[in-house]
């Protein structure tokens, strides 16, 4: 009788685990993870503290929660709508919809009440205006750009929105209001998804034809094109690292501003070497080198920003 009760408790134990994990895997973690990353970096940024909730600390705690609520809430509408195509992918076949772990009506529940609660959250908690900007976000990610994606390449254009939005909602939530400075850190976030994007395009461009997704510029699949145009929105993120010293977004009076603004310059000429070197070689192992450095270069001119604010 005690071995059964055990058994019980172990597949009880067993299961529960599944199903959070399953959960997981429905919020894309890792990813949401990072989105929040975002916001929580530019709330932080932004010049403004009277809007904090009691400490800095809570008001940090409760963004990344309805952050993650929010960007959970997208990410679950992404695998129910796309189901079918997630099925057919190596890389996405054990999503937990896809592969009939978890119903449709679940994950679509699931979506609406997390949905709801981080927009609410963020309204009840900052303010309407960042609330706004998250419930956008929100819905041109799942319902617009999602579908998109079968349709045309420029999926990737309207996905840089909702990609970039996380900076504005940081700024606004610490601000209430749509100062230049969040949308240079929009800008700046914006730009970095078209070669940070393309190149995971390029990593999954098997998966992603049997999927029937359109992902990358040229229709022809990994191409000179898709290389060049990695170049030109890497390039372009040079003159937009000089902005938040030009705006005030890092300080003037402190050598920590210019210092902030030269890491800013060096990480933007190393993606577009990296992309120079996708040009030259046209092969997997410099796709992933775009793809990788362009991680760390969101960490790490976030986090610049950050020490170099007044």
């Amino acid at each position: 009788m005690q071995q059964d009760k055990i058994t019980i408790a172990n597949s009880t134990s067993f299961a529960l685990a599944t199903r959070a994990k399953d959960y997981f895997l429905l919020i894309k973690f890792t990813l949401s993870f990072m989105v929040v990353f975002s916001t929580i970096v530019s709330f932080l940024i932004a010049p403004n503290e009277s809007l904090y909730v009691r400490s800095k600390v809570i008001s940090v705690l409760l963004l990344f929660v309805g952050g993650m609520l929010i960007t959970g809430s997208a990410n679950a509408i992404n695998q129910v709508l796309e189901k079918n195509t997630d099925a057919l992918m190596k890389r996405t076949a054990g999503r937990p919809v896809a592969s009939g772990r978890m119903s449709a009506m679940e994950a679509t529940t699931f979506a609406i009440i997390t949905g709801l609660l981080g927009v609410l959250s963020f309204w009840y908690w900052f303010n309407l205006q960042s609330a706004l900007v998250g419930l956008a976000g929100l819905l041109i990610y799942g319902f617009i750009y999602t579908p998109l994606k079968k349709v045309n390449s420029v999926a990737v254009l309207v996905g840089a929105i909702p990609g970039a939005l996380p900076c504005l909602i940081g700024w606004v939530a610490a601000t209430g209001n749509f100062g230049i400075g969040g949308w240079v850190l929009f800008g700046i976030q914006f730009l970095w998804q078209f070669p940070h994007f393309w190149a995971i395009a390029w990593l999954a461009h098997q998966d992603y034809t049997i999927a029937g997704f359109k992902l990358l510029p040229g229709d022809k699949g990994p191409t000179k094109f898709t290389a060049l145009q990695t170049i030109i929105y890497s390039a372009m993120m040079i003159p937009f690292g000089f902005l938040p010293y030009l705006v005030g977004i890092t300080t003037h009076t402190e050598t920590r501003g210019i210092i902030c603004t030269a890491i800013l310059f060096i990480c933007n000429l190393y993606m577009v070497y990296v992309s120079i070197l996708l040009f030259k070689n046209m092969d997997i192992k410099s796709a992933r080198k775009v793809m990788f450095s362009s991680y760390f270069y969101l960490m790490i001119v976030l986090l610049a920003l950050f020490l170099g604010r007044p």
